[in-house]
């Protein structure tokens, strides 16, 4: 199928078709976590949103290499230039090394984001990993004219930023964009935001942001560089990481809305400092997660972590949620949309992705019935008409800047058809079948990534209630067989297989098990 994808791009702020730079091949840059403490569910936003973007674009056709970083070190606190290092914060209050406090959250993170049944990236490289080229970097600024050193460290220029762009403006050349052309924001309104920090001293002036910090004598984290022992400015990762990855131009660079300013507004300016050119063409971002109106995060203190939510351990929580619950919740939004926690909203959540799997597990056995005919009149029109455009409207939704919400709405439609042909209100041919079932799974599980799974509780429920059907069942074959009525006992046995129960008769009584 010809690929109509059309990207709302942040840089533009327009919807944009999806042209690749160099196809079938597209680059893709995700801003990962900085591992200082367990994920929460500001964090499963972005690896959902992009783990759909990823998915889709494979199945398009597309070999997409994926790069999703883990920050490890440069992330100070409060997003600033000053403070301390948020890993080696945490390893000094737990009296551990940084990369021990690093490594275990990195594990946490994998933990959290398998059981959102989020891929791993083609490559995930860390920070810490690539001093080096952030070093780089940060020289080829400096040679150009966009960098400066203070006492050690060195900074990004912004005013010579700028003024070089209002230089190739005049001249009628290429443009250079301006800082703050993602975000919308003026220097001089970059210039106010920073008037608390005046009293830093070390910047020509506040709005500069640091591209290689001098460790003071109690910073662990630090390495050798030819302006001082120190370490790289939180920034300065990403765009190192993409380039070295994914060339000195890719598709498509993603992350939450929080990172537009000053982190991608600052991405932009270096890789544009250093090449000359911009390196991203497509910036993607994801919408907040809050509650009650605010954004969530540690920094506010009002975070639940995926944990909690998967142990339902958190005063906010009435209950434990299922991974899969918690997927579905996100993809109900489109992802450039806020979402606000609420039980009520996760309740909703945890029914709708039990209304979809019911019915594809009815699929299933209407699959495997042989009442259907290869006769397409043995369709009723409502059932061949949604069974006939299902398909084509859900690829309209996804590449329509991968609208979800549009497209559960078109899968629920679908369960509805479903309900009927189970009840026996509707009719439906042995093609329309394959297709509906083909086209179910497809957008179920491979894009939307979605899979059968329920909280521990929920689970442990229906297995007991499953095991009390069957032990019943059993009982009326237990009874046929001492009312001698063989034909009753064989039949209940043999309709038992063909479902996939194993039934044994042994000297202690009758045994059985499902195979799976």
């Amino acid at each position: 199928m010809e690929s109509r994808l059309v990207i709302y791009n942040t840089l533009t702020r327009q919807k944009e078709r999806f042209e690749p730079l160099h196809a079938p091949n597209v680059g893709m840059y995700v801003c990962g976590p900085t591992v200082y403490g367990d994920p929460h569910l500001g964090h499963a936003r972005p690896a959902i949103t992009f783990d759909l973007v990823f998915r889709y674009l494979k199945h398009l056709g597309y070999k997409v290499r994926y790069v999703r970083n883990i920050t490890d070190v440069g992330h100070l606190e409060h997003d600033a230039d000053e403070g301390e290092d948020k890993i080696a914060k945490k390893a000094r209050l737990e009296q551990l090394e940084p990369m021990e406090i690093a490594q275990y959250y990195t594990n946490r993170y994998h933990q959290a984001m398998d059981a959102l049944n989020v891929l791993r990236p083609s490559i995930e490289p860390h920070a810490t990993g690539h001093i080096i080229e952030q070093q780089q970097l940060v020289q080829q600024i400096l040679d150009n004219g966009f960098a400066y050193e203070s006492n050690g460290s060195i900074y990004f220029d912004i005013e010579a930023y700028n003024k070089r762009s209002k230089e190739r403006r005049r001249e009628g050349e290429k443009a250079w964009p301006a800082y703050g052309v993602l975000s919308g924001r003026s220097l001089e309104n970059i210039k106010d935001a920073s008037r608390e920090l005046d009293g830093v001293g070390e910047k020509r002036n506040q709005a500069d942001f640091a591209l290689w910090k001098k460790a003071q004598p109690e910073h662990i984290m630090r390495w050798p560089s030819p302006w001082s022992d120190g370490f790289p400015g939180w920034h300065c990762e990403c765009t190192a990481m993409g380039r070295k990855y994914l060339g000195e131009e890719f598709d498509i660079h993603g992350g939450g809305m929080d990172l537009v300013f000053p982190h991608h507004e600052c991405e932009i300016a270096q890789a544009q400092a250093a090449m000359g050119h911009p390196a991203v063409k497509y910036w993607m971002h994801n919408n907040m997660l809050t509650i009650n109106g605010q954004k969530m995060g540690k920094s506010y203190n009002n975070f639940i972590t995926l944990e909690q939510f998967f142990t339902g351990n958190h005063p906010l929580l009435e209950k434990a949620y299922a991974p899969m619950t918690i997927r579905f919740f996100v993809l109900s939004a489109h992802y450039r949309g806020t979402v606000d926690f609420s039980n009520e909203a996760l309740v909703a959540a945890e029914k709708g992705l039990e209304k979809l799997m019911n019915a594809i597990s009815d699929l299933e056995r209407l699959s495997s019935a042989s009442s259907c005919h290869d006769d397409k009149q043995q369709c009723d029109p409502e059932t061949e008409k949604v069974v006939k455009t299902l398909r084509q409207r859900c690829y309209d939704a996804m590449n329509d800047d991968f609208a979800t919400p549009q497209v559960i709405s078109y899968l629920f439609e679908a369960c509805t058809t479903i309900n009927k042909l189970v009840d026996h209100k509707a009719t439906i041919c042995a093609d329309c079948l394959k297709e509906l079932k083909e086209v179910m799974h497809l957008f179920t599980f491979d894009i939307l990534g979605l899979r059968s799974q329920e909280s521990g509780d929920r689970s442990q429920e229906r297995e007991e209630a499953f095991g009390k059907v069957v032990d019943m069942v059993l009982e009326l074959r237990a009874k046929a067989k001492a009312d001698k009525d063989w034909a009753t006992s064989d039949k209940i046995r043999d309709e038992l297989a063909a479902a996939g129960f194993e039934v044994k008769d042994t000297k202690d009584g009758v045994t059985w098990k499902l195979n799976k």
